[in-house]
């Protein structure tokens, strides 16, 4: 999965979800996905700009435990997964990636 697919499949997803008041960055190898979940409507975009919880990790290892053959706490325990920030905002994002 690339970049591209990536934040394309965060741009129809994030259109479904709820305004949080919040904005969750992801930081990948190929770069960043930004998702502001500020406004009416989320903005899903690859700028790096600030966020209320960062997301660091592989795409291989997000496209895992979207497709469940990776166990989402495991990831965070063995490091594949590492958060910083709003740890609230990151027990939601199941659904928001799925």
């Amino acid at each position: 999965m690339t970049l591209e697919a990536i934040t394309e499949q965060f741009s129809k997803t994030a259109a479904k979800a709820p305004s949080l008041g919040k904005s969750i960055k992801f930081v990948f190898d190929q770069g960043i996905v930004h998702i502001d979940l500020t406004g009416e409507q989320a903005q899903v975009t690859n700028e790096d700009k600030e966020a209320d919880c960062v997301i660091t990790t592989s795409i291989e290892t997000l496209d895992g435990i979207r497709k469940g053959d990776i166990n989402a706490m495991s990831a965070v325990m063995t490091g594949k997964v590492k958060i910083k920030g709003d740890m609230g905002l990151a027990m939601k994002l199941p659904s928001l990636i799925s």
